[in-house]
């Protein structure tokens, strides 16, 4: 698809259609990242937010799994080997 580049403010701008958008996943106030590939191609990829939630979700399951163990630093001041 052919689209042109007009003048928006002090800047230029493209509209990109809905359609790309919505196959893209991105709304109103998503942020993408721009890029000038090295034959000139201009590139917008999609950031992802971060979600605290599913992050801290993602920490607890990972920490159930390891094993409840002195601490390295324990067991080194025991030894006497620090």
């Amino acid at each position: 698809m052919r689209l042109q580049v007009a003048k928006w403010g002090n800047s230029l701008a493209v509209r990109l259609p809905v359609e790309y958008l919505r196959a893209a996943g991105l709304k109103e106030g998503d942020e993408v990242e721009a890029e000038v590939t090295s034959i000139g191609e201009i590139r917008l990829t999609p950031t992802q937010r971060f979600d605290k939630a599913a992050f801290l979700e993602r920490v607890g399951q990972l920490r159930a799994g390891l094993p409840m163990t002195a601490s390295t630093v324990e067991e080194m001041r025991r030894g006497d080997r620090y």
